[in-house]
């Protein structure tokens, strides 16, 4: 056994780190998957890098039901939507991968995760 201290990020493996900032960026996705985006050595982390796309995404896309759509409709969708992320941030600290529908799709067709 070696005593050498293992790179978790080169490894793959998901840290408890990783999980927690997962979590919070979709729970808080304004400031926290933004705040990952640019910390390079959380953006570096495959784990991290998909969450936290997924949670911009999903908080883009609740922003936008929230300003745009009044009446019914939106008092119904705002908080579908970010209950939605909490479950999903849910099931990011439990190092789960978070599959959106239509938006994961997307991302990776994009490249972003």
């Amino acid at each position: 056994m070696s005593d050498q201290p293992v790179d978790s990020a080169a490894s793959g493996e998901v840290t408890q780190d990783d999980k927690l900032w997962a979590m919070l960026a979709y729970v808080v996705p304004a400031i926290v998957a933004l705040v990952l985006l640019f910390w390079a050595e959380k953006k570096s982390r495959p784990f991290i890098r998909s969450h936290t796309a997924q949670a911009l995404a999903l908080g883009v896309l609740f922003l936008v039901s929230t300003a745009l759509i009044s009446g019914v409709i939106g008092c119904c969708t705002t908080p579908v939507i970010y209950i939605y992320m909490v479950y999903s941030g849910i099931q990011a600290y439990g190092g789960k991968t978070v599959t959106v529908p239509v938006l994961t799709d997307f991302i990776k067709n994009q490249g972003w995760a």
